[in-house]
């Protein structure tokens, strides 16, 4: 079963109503508006896309260890998954998945790192309760998703739905504003060029970690 198709499944069960997740059908209303104004919106198109240079980053991993895109990119091409943090269930299927793929990744000499607004306490719990191995990395105040083209604001009414929720985004990111990150995959050659990009406004699409593969092997 691909990625995607696990998503859908468990997307299914959720819009469902299915226990444990026993949400009112307006909840998901107001979640498909948000999506479907983030799309509207046209930022995944402003996006960086494959051809343009990756900024360079050096962000803190769980225990505080500053990770370099400089040095991973030294040895190797670079794998960057951009997700919303351990409260999204989407995303740490996808971490999951990635962890699955992380050997064929390293056959074809790539690195790879996670990158999230939330905190280190946050990343530590994604790394636990994901069985990870590869980096978690915080990006507190977004700014390295920002760079990306990727960092956008909540609308006032997605905020009240994440506050009833007890999504505090402030408190797990560290961070008065409520930001977040589209769901996005780059692959950085090593030169710093982008040779494979996906952004999705809508979070419930990812793709398998197999789709990066022939542009590692580009």
């Amino acid at each position: 079963m691909t990625l995607q198709e696990k998503l859908d499944a468990f997307n299914a069960d959720f819009v469902a109503g299915k226990p444990p997740y026993n949400a009112p059908p307006q909840v998901h209303v107001v979640m498909k508006r948000a999506t479907a104004e983030l799309i509207a919106c046209g930022q995944a198109e402003r996006a960086l896309k494959v051809g343009d240079k990756a900024p360079a980053f050096t962000l803190s991993d769980p225990d505080g260890k500053p990770v370099s895109s400089v040095e991973l990119l030294a040895k190797g091409p670079l794998i960057i998954s951009f997700y919303r943090g351990v409260w999204c269930p989407y995303c740490n299927m996808e971490l999951q998945a990635l962890e699955a793929a992380l050997p064929a990744f390293g056959d074809l000499g790539a690195s790879l790192v996670a990158i999230s607004p939330q905190n280190n306490v946050n990343s530590r719990k994604s790394v636990r309760e994901n069985k990870l191995t590869f980096p978690i990395l915080s990006d507190t105040l977004s700014d390295v998703a920002n760079a990306f083209g990727l960092r956008f604001a909540l609308p006032d009414y997605l905020v009240d739905l994440y506050k009833s929720f007890g999504n505090d985004l402030p408190s797990f990111n560290n961070d008065p504003a409520w930001v977040l990150p589209m769901p996005a995959r780059f692959v950085i050659g090593q030169d710093g060029v982008i040779i494979y990009a996906e952004v999705n406004p809508d979070y419930t699409q990812r793709p398998d970690p197999s789709e990066l593969l022939p542009a590692l092997r580009g």
